[in-house]
């Protein structure tokens, strides 16, 4: 037995050895007889080793050839277009969606096998396909040689008619899922490698199962405008893929978003603000008992950013949210009742935490008498300073002050504390004020000059009430009693 038969024989491979012989002589020739017929067939053989993916994630647009396994998750219409060639029939195109485990890709099935699919193929089957990888409108597709139905193969994928969130798996496409909008992102463009402009935008669906980030592709970029936090829509057609370890659904040309009447309820599953640590990524929800206004400030590179602190209170304690971009717009009132997912918690002011929510963040303004406030309130209500406490003071304002009389009575113990009530609670509110009107020291650079002064520490932004003349990003340091936000400052230095 010769080396190239040697090697053949070692190959599983469903080429011929009349093709891999021939494919071995002409690498000899190409490579000018630097290479021998052995290391020829071994450089044959590495090639169809790397064209036999093992699974649909394994799949590169550099193939020349793969083979895999799919199970069917979605068959598309018979498109028609016209050849290059003006005497050649008109083309057909049909384009199948098939996934494993590892992920899924659309496959183009041309002229008669388009037909075929059309006529025979059936959600569910799993194919055994031949084709090459490139690069398509919406991502990866192979364009199909050879295509088989293989009635033996398994292939992990669920196919549902109706999906819930914690229905959504890695290369699931063909998805309808139904959810509230929990929040909605600008949209956003990019260039693309083929140098025309792609558009895209996000929204954040919840349902009793979970959320998930929908991510809405060119045209259906719109789509983001259309909804606000708190309806119900309906997505069509989606398919998941997997950004930074999580799994997002996705909506392309063929998908669709639609405002549904049905009732979904989001219970988000909170961490408490007490057990929070630095550089923790997690959802928080409480009362609102603070809020700032928005600041703008200039960036490094010359563009605007803008952020809004409100304070959030829970059962176990308190924590200021710091809101950068578009999540500084949300409209939020002392009050509200809020979960803010996906924040990350940092060191604060005075070597308190702060919770940081990002374009990743998702900002949910709750319902009065949904289940998810009701079951926070009342897991507020039903704790405080005394274990055995049933009821929580009047001054409380965190979920619990919407136990009984929902927002005026949390408005009313906002007031309270401000106004130093001589109420029951009225002697710490007092403390509070005085508190408040302690010199505190400030070093920052100066993001914004004029009435009022921004300083901007890298971590966070404090408001300074000054007449001195200062410049954009000169580093000062000031000194002076803060109130209602904003240091009066009587040192500048």
């Amino acid at each position: 037995m010769g080396a190239i038969e040697e090697v053949y024989e070692d190959l599983d491979t469903d080429v011929e050895f009349e093709e891999f012989e021939a494919a071995v002589e002409d690498k000899v020739e190409q490579m000018g007889g630097l290479a021998d017929e052995e290391t020829a067939a071994m450089l044959i053989a590495h090639e169809l080793r790397d064209e036999q993916a093992d699974t649909i994630a394994d799949i590169e647009p550099g193939m020349n050839e793969v083979k895999f396994l799919g199970k069917v998750t979605a068959i598309g219409e018979i498109k028609t277009f016209e050849r290059d060639d003006e005497e050649a029939d008109e083309g057909r195109v049909c384009n199948v969606d098939v996934a494993d485990a590892s992920g899924s890709v659309r496959v183009a099935l041309w002229d008669e096998m388009a037909t075929a699919a059309e006529e025979q193929l059936e959600v569910g089957q799993v194919l055994r396909i031949m084709g090459r990888p490139k690069e398509g409108y919406s991502g990866l597709e192979v364009s199909a040689d050879k295509v088989e139905p293989d009635e033996d193969a398994e292939v992990d994928v669920q196919v549902l008619d109706t999906y819930r969130v914690e229905d959504l798996t890695l290369g699931a496409s063909d998805v309808d899922l139904v959810g509230q909008v929990l929040d909605t992102d600008s949209i956003r463009t990019f260039d693309r490698d083929d140098g025309s402009e792609g558009r895209v935008a996000n929204l954040t669906l919840g349902d009793e199962t979970g959320r998930v980030r929908v991510t809405l592709w060119d045209a259906k970029a719109d789509l983001a405008e259309e909804f606000a936090a708190g309806e119900v829509v309906e997505v069509g057609d989606g398919y998941v893929r997997e950004r930074d370890g999580d799994l997002e659904l996705h909506v392309g040309d063929r998908g669709t978003v639609e405002r549904v009447d049905e009732d979904v309820e989001y219970v988000p599953e909170t961490t408490d603000i007490a057990d929070l640590e630095i550089d923790q990524t997690v959802d928080i929800g409480g009362g609102v008992i603070e809020t700032d206004p928005k600041r703008t400030f200039d960036r490094d590179d010359g563009s605007e950013g803008q952020v809004r602190n409100v304070r959030i209170k829970d059962e176990t304690g308190e924590i200021r949210v710091a809101l950068w971009g578009d999540k500084a717009d949300r409209e939020i009132d002392l009050a509200d009742r809020v979960v803010f997912t996906d924040v990350e918690i940092q060191d604060g002011w005075q070597d308190d935490l702060e919770a940081s929510a990002n374009w990743r963040s998702t900002v949910s303004v709750l319902d009065e008498g949904s289940d998810a406030s009701v079951g926070a309130a009342s897991g507020a209500a039903g704790s405080g300073d005394d274990a055995g406490s049933e009821e929580r003071d009047a001054n409380d304002t965190g979920l619990g002050a919407f136990a009984e009389d929902g927002k005026k009575a949390a408005a009313e113990a906002v007031a309270g504390e401000a106004g130093g009530d001589e109420s029951d609670g009225g002697g710490a509110a007092a403390a509070t004020a005085e508190q408040s009107t302690e010199a505190v020291e400030f070093t920052g650079t100066v993001v914004q000059t004029g009435d009022p002064v921004v300083l901007d520490d890298g971590q966070q932004t404090r408001t300074v009430d000054t007449d001195a003349s200062l410049r954009l990003g000169e580093e000062i340091t000031v000194r002076g009693p803060e109130r209602d936000g904003t240091i009066d400052a009587d040192d500048v230095f």
